[in-house]
């Protein structure tokens, strides 16, 4: 294909916008997020993601990925050059390797969720960290789990942060967010047991059975799960703690608990 003009100056309005696109509020406005990096981008590609807008620039890509610029515009996206200044101002990562898409954002509703006879689903209640939930979302894709469903949520899925922790996986894994009330509704609709992971509780998740229709719930970083999730509970556990903290990590805790739900289901 023809090269596109490129952008040069850090003050042009695409520029601008692609920055403005790491608010929240204009992601929700206007139902789009930002794929950082090559690996992610063909992550998503991969996963059957429609690429808006693909911005890259010469001066950083690799030249034996180039064949991405063909691909992205054969699919009918939009293909815009920056030059080495522009690209850097609309990255939001260090050590930028040249490649910017606008994609839509990845959640669905509730009701757009398509789940299996026997499914498994981890639900993450008010989690604050785009961090957390990018890591939650690796192993969710790494333990074939069917669906991942932000309850209440702090941070959104189409987080550009979330999108780069969970290495382009938020685009392979079926993914949704609503009010608590509404996720623990769906789950009781669809009779799935539902198992909240609390460092306070008597039983061990290794004594509850998990190759049933199943949703793990694991709660905020520093609160853990609500009030509302501990009363809709069909079993409450914990993991085995044999040092001197009383908790790991929320992405530490559900990586756990989903892998001893691979486990049982092996």
């Amino acid at each position: 294909m023809d090269q596109p003009a490129q952008i040069t100056s850090q003050t042009n309005s695409r520029v601008k916008w692609l920055v403005s696109l790491r608010k929240r509020r204009t992601r929700d406005d206007e139902g789009l997020t930002l794929i950082e990096g090559y690996d992610e981008l063909r992550l998503a590609l991969d996963a059957g993601v429609t690429v808006r807008a693909l911005f890259y620039s010469p001066d950083l890509v690799d030249q034996d990925r180039l064949t991405l610029v063909d691909e992205a515009a054969r699919a009918g996206a939009e293909v815009v050059s920056l030059g080495k200044a522009a690209f850097a101002k609309a990255s939001y990562r260090e050590g930028p390797d040249g490649w910017l898409a606008v994609v839509a954002d990845p959640a669905c509703g509730l009701g757009d969720l398509t789940l299996p006879d026997i499914p498994l689903v981890l639900v993450c209640e008010g989690v604050e960290k785009p961090g957390n939930l990018g890591a939650m979302l690796r192993t969710a894709e790494a333990a074939g789990v069917d669906a991942v469903i932000a309850a209440s949520p702090v941070a959104d899925w189409g987080n550009p942060n979330v999108v780069r922790a969970s290495k382009g996986t938020v685009f392979a894994v079926p993914i949704a967010a609503d009010t608590t009330a509404s996720v623990v509704a769906y789950l009781h609709e669809r009779e799935l047991q539902i198992v909240v992971a609390s460092p306070d509780a008597d039983a061990l998740i290794t004594d509850i059975d998990l190759t049933g229709p199943t949703a793990i719930v694991v709660g905020a970083e520093h609160e853990g799960v609500s009030s509302s999730w501990l009363a809709a509970a069909d079993a409450v556990a914990r993991l085995p703690m044999f040092g001197r903290v009383n908790s790991l990590n929320v992405a530490t805790s559900a990586a756990v608990v989903l892998y001893e739900a691979v486990r049982q289901r092996s």
